[in-house]
């Protein structure tokens, strides 16, 4: 199914009236480091802490009111868990979420806490998207995937659409990439509203299946991703996401754990900003010199911040 950019406008119509419309920031400290003018589209602010409440309640807006009445399911390791529950919360809509034993705590009890049913699984050797096709048919239920979904993935890139209304035209626009619904919802409105803008998809080193994909022109898997960045833990794009990626990115670049932590506190203290690991990942790209972006202007977005900070001073004192 195509994805146009009337539906990203649709979807902002849609979920104007309760998303947040996050702030845009800069820093001269940042801009002096990287030669550039930079623009942080700061979705860590946004309801529930994450870019993820866009796409959940632009879909969950969207269901019959007999799928309504009946319930959702999703799959999530945090932040889209998080986005439907509390989307479910407002629209009255029972939502069940099937999460990995290890997600972080700080995500588990806000799940719970918005009134979602949680089912816990081992991402070792279970298949989230399985038990959540199995609860589906035992249910009734309507299955909300994480990111390969057209009312996801138009409801995400309307966090580009305000940037761009803000900044006007950028030069590049970085993205944090999991499973590619920011990213491709966002490369959407980057076609429309700054046609020359670069698009550039970040994901963690150990998680590189988007950047694999990217160069070999067809979906690539990996193995489970071991790094910090919960919310980009996938081991594959999906089919809708990579169509549109293949289409509207010009590049991917990664960058490792230890870089990550590195300038994810560099934000908390230069920034005042609390952004988790994954939220981070385009940041880090940024500022670790990833890409020439002397004399450019360039977007970046900070896709979330719920972050555990036990955790968080762990890393800090190692």
């Amino acid at each position: 199914m195509e994805v146009t950019y009337e539906d990203l406008a649709a979807a902002h119509e849609r979920i104007k009236p309760v998303a947040k419309r996050t702030p845009v920031l800069t820093s001269s400290t940042i801009d002096a480091l990287t030669g550039a003018k930079v623009h942080f589209k700061c979705e860590n602010f946004q309801r529930m802490g994450a870019f993820k409440f866009r796409g959940a309640y632009n879909a969950l807006s969207q269901l019959t009111p007999e799928q309504k009445k009946k319930g959702v399911v999703a799959f999530s390791s945090g932040n889209h868990a998080q986005a439907v529950a509390l989307s479910g919360r407002m629209l009255g809509v029972p939502a069940i979420i099937v999460m990995p034993t290890d997600a972080p705590p700080v995500k588990l009890e806000a799940t719970r806490g918005y009134g979602a049913e949680v089912v816990l699984y081992d991402a070792s050797n279970e298949d989230r998207a399985k038990i959540a096709e199995k609860l589906a048919a035992e249910r009734g239920l309507t299955v909300i995937p994480p990111f390969d979904h057209p009312h996801i993935l138009a409801g995400q890139g309307t966090a580009a659409k305000e940037l761009f209304e803000e900044t006007g035209p950028l030069d590049l626009l970085l993205v944090p990439c999991g499973g590619g619904g920011l990213l491709s919802g966002c490369s959407i409105a980057a076609k429309q509203l700054s046609p020359s803008c670069k698009v550039i998809g970040v994901e963690p080193a150990a998680g590189d299946d988007g950047l694999r994909a990217f160069r070999a022109g067809k979906l690539v898997s990996v193995p489970l991703p071991q790094t910090i960045a919960d919310g980009a833990r996938t081991m594959c794009l999906g089919k809708l996401t990579f169509s549109i990626i293949q289409k509207n990115v010009h590049d991917f670049l990664t960058v490792t754990d230890e870089e990550l932590l590195k300038w994810m506190f560099f934000l908390w203290e230069r920034m005042k900003m609390v952004v988790e690991p994954t939220g981070a990942l385009a940041a880090a790209a940024l500022l670790q010199g990833k890409i020439d972006t002397q004399g450019k202007k360039v977007g970046v977005v900070i896709s979330g911040g719920n972050v555990d900070l036990v955790w968080a001073a762990r890393q800090r004192l190692r």
